[in-house]
């Protein structure tokens, strides 16, 4: 990461990732997405999305605290930020997850709000990347209080993938080769680090994707916008879940 990026900058960057989490995961509960009174002044559009039907009430509940505390990470970064937050950046969701199917190979039918399985898969592809970008993040931000509120944040990423990833354990061989491919396919468009794991290997499971260490990997915002933005290119400003790209410095891999 440059020097001459600022601490702000890398919050305004943490809040173009809540923007697309909490309009996930509040879709998929409530089958609306973010109040205008959240998204900004000028908000891009959100293409796709709509309620979910929960087969298993644990799931649902465990889906809708992620959203309530997604949007509470969206409040707080603007209620930070002041009038240096940026808008809801335009976020397609359905652009994105076709071309994550096409890369996992969970063929062309592929809907996260299909059903709580795929939701929750949908949903691995967002937590995954936010718990590395959060500790990457603390790698390089100078004010102690956006530290603490970083790492804070991080704390509750990790909660939210530990038990989606241990859900989707729960679900069987299907969902762990889903899983798996999902987290190939991050793994071979975020550059030749490997800092990605599925959640079953070597016949058991691996709920906590860590080095050997069991240190939570860490991404820099460029891979994790080669992820997002779904390329393996440098040098590029949008595309993906973000097809106008995002709002801030911060925006190009």
């Amino acid at each position: 990461m440059a020097q001459d990026i600022s601490d702000e900058d890398i919050f305004r960057f943490a809040l173009n990732l809540e923007y697309m989490e909490a309009e996930y995961y509040l879709r998929g509960t409530t089958g609306m997405g973010i109040d205008a009174a959240d998204a900004g002044s000028k908000p891009g559009d959100v293409v796709g999305g709509k309620q979910v039907s929960f087969e298993t009430p644990a799931i649902g509940e465990f889906m809708q605290e992620v959203a309530e505390n997604e949007l509470a990470h969206v409040r707080f970064y603007r209620k930070t930020l002041g009038t240096n937050a940026v808008d809801r950046p335009a976020i397609d969701f359905d652009a994105g997850f076709k071309a994550v199917a096409e890369a996992a190979g969970l063929g062309p039918d592929f809907d996260p709000f299909g059903n709580e399985t795929n939701f929750v898969l949908g949903g691995m592809v967002f937590e995954d990347v936010g718990v590395t970008a959060y500790a990457g993040a603390a790698t390089v931000l100078k004010n102690k209080d956006f530290l603490a509120a970083a790492a804070g944040i991080l704390a509750v990423e990790a909660y939210h993938m530990g038990m989606a990833r241990s859900t989707l354990y729960r679900k069987g061989e299907e969902a762990w080769k889903a899983a798996n491919a999902v987290s190939d396919a991050r793994d071979k468009i975020d550059g030749s680090d490997d800092k990605d794991q599925g959640i079953q290997g070597d016949g058991k499971a691996n709920i906590v994707p860590s080095t050997p260490d069991a240190i939570a990997f860490t991404r820099t915002p460029q891979e994790v916008l080669q992820i997002v933005y779904l390329t393996d290119k440098d040098g590029v400003s949008k595309g993906g879940f973000y097809p106008e790209g995002m709002n801030g410095t911060l925006k190009s891999t």
